[in-house]
């Protein structure tokens, strides 16, 4: 699994000779994990069929910006929501132009004014034009409202001059969107995330759990290691696999997650308590099961410990940030959670009506002492990614000068 495996790539396909390298290009988008739709210009499908790239993406290619035959009309919207990074290549001289203008004709152009992700151009044009002022004046205001620009290369042309202006080749563009995946947000510093839930015995075959997938907690782990950091990631019984760059430790009980947390807490400079710790544990765990003679069964449960107080109440704690699942009265809980626990943040979630118990989005409201933050709802993989950049945020306003 590499670091592209599973990022939902959208990608826009404008009017140009190179357009047909983006058949290459989706294939080793593909090849590397990632899951690929398309979006195509009208002047496009002069030059590459959307047959062609609907079927080496898997997925329907999108060209009107008004498709009747969408379940919505608002696919823009659904489109720049869906998407983890938006690659544009070949990226048209016209196609710049309306970028830097705020131009919204087409499907393409709207996405890109909705995406709350990165947005990366790949140039392809005729060497003259890539040259003219009016496009480099254009490149400089896309630069400076935050879109990146990959390429262009130099070389032979379609028209028979040589010089600036090609698309750079397939591998290159999947290496430097790779990149937009690894940042340094976190480089240097060691981050330890639980995840899951934990299983408590009763008998041989039964125990008391809850339903956490482990989905968050992983994908927090995932993006810490993207940004760079050293991650360690203690989790309960889960389906899934450990992310890639990360140190995985397994256990099933809240004393073992406990056991496991305090071995290696010194080391740690951040620690996110992502897991569904079980509160109670049975106070007697049977050695045989326990059969099905009486009608009514009592249980003893004692309390479990509480890890992320007793971390964040170390002499020395690392930067903590908790969670709290919520069934009513969000805000008020998450910040006393925040007090009592001296942690330095919260993430607080809404279970209520099966908003959050497996699903694969999720929606979160953020809380440190004087300041907070509302992440929208979003697949988990893309929300961790910003909950990880508000870590490292407040983290280095704490530490300033600290590895980054």
């Amino acid at each position: 699994m590499g670091i592209l495996t599973n990022k939902r790539v959208l990608l826009g396909v404008t009017g140009s000779i190179a357009a047909y390298k983006a058949a290459d290009l989706i294939r080793q988008l593909r090849e590397q994990g990632a899951i690929v739709r398309v979006v195509m210009t009208r002047s496009a499908r002069e030059f590459i069929t959307p047959l062609t790239l609907e079927t080496l993406s898997g997925h329907p290619v999108r060209s009107e910006l008004l498709d009747s035959g969408e379940e919505s009309t608002m696919g823009h919207i659904d489109l720049a929501r869906w998407s983890d990074v938006v690659l544009v290549a070949p990226a048209s001289a016209n196609l710049l132009a309306r970028l830097a203008h705020g131009l919204a004709d087409d499907l393409l152009a709207t996405l890109c004014l909705a995406a709350d992700v990165p947005v990366l151009v790949a140039p392809a044009m005729n060497q003259q034009m890539w040259l003219n002022a009016a496009t480099q004046a254009n490149l400089r205001i896309l630069e400076q409202r935050g879109i990146r620009r990959l390429g262009p290369g130099l070389g032979e042309q379609a028209c028979g001059e040589t010089g600036p202006g090609r698309l750079l080749e397939p591998n290159d563009l999947v290496q430097q969107l790779a990149a937009q995946f690894t940042g340094g947000q976190l480089s240097g510093l060691h981050v330890m995330v639980t995840a899951g839930p934990t299983r408590e015995p009763i008998d041989p075959v039964r125990y008391i759990s809850n339903r956490s997938s482990g989905r968050m907690g992983y994908a927090v782990a995932r993006a810490a290691a993207e940004a760079g950091a050293d991650v360690t990631l203690i989790s309960g019984p889960v389906a899934l696999p450990l992310p890639e760059r990360v140190r995985g430790v397994s256990v099933d009980t809240a004393l073992q997650m406990r056991d496991a947390v305090f071995t290696d807490i010194d080391n740690m400079d951040i620690f996110i308590a992502a897991a569904a710790v079980a509160d109670y544990r049975s106070a007697e765990t049977c050695a045989q099961k326990i059969k099905k003679a009486q009608s009514r069964l009592e249980l003893t449960l004692e309390k479990n410990p509480d890890i992320l107080g007793e971390v964040a109440a170390r002499p020395r704690p690392p930067f903590t940030l908790g969670f709290a699942a919520e069934t009513e009265r969000l805000r008020e809980q998450a910040l006393e959670k925040l007090v009592n626990k001296r942690l330095d943040m919260i993430a607080a979630n809404d279970v209520s009506a099966e908003q959050v118990f497996d699903r694969e989005d999720n929606a979160l409201e953020v809380y440190w002492q004087g300041g907070g933050a509302s992440l929208p709802r979003a697949d988990k993989e893309k929300l961790a990614r910003r909950l990880v950049a508000l870590v490292a945020d407040r983290f280095h306003a704490k530490h300033p000068g600290q590895a980054h």
